[in-house]
């Protein structure tokens, strides 16, 4: 396991991103990033609260039908 920080992983990630470009702009990357990281989330807050969605609701900070619409676009409800 890392002893990195959440945040110092997301800067690691995103500078190893644009290195990788070599110049190239980005795009949109402000949906991209909350989309990677949002599925992730939920997927594992999900599995943590037994897929009980009030509790995740309740973990995450979200109203349990943004939690239910999130989960639809991610395609996560089981």
């Amino acid at each position: 396991m890392s002893n990195k920080t959440i945040d110092e992983c997301v800067r690691a990630n995103l500078e190893t991103y644009f290195r990788d470009l070599h110049g190239t702009e980005p795009g949109g990357m402000y949906d991209m990033l909350i989309r990677a990281v949002e599925k992730p989330l939920l997927d594992v807050v999900m599995e943590q609260a037994q897929q009980n969605q009030s509790r995740a609701a309740e973990w995450l900070g979200l109203n349990r039908n943004t939690l239910r619409k999130k989960l639809v676009e991610h395609k996560l409800l089981k």
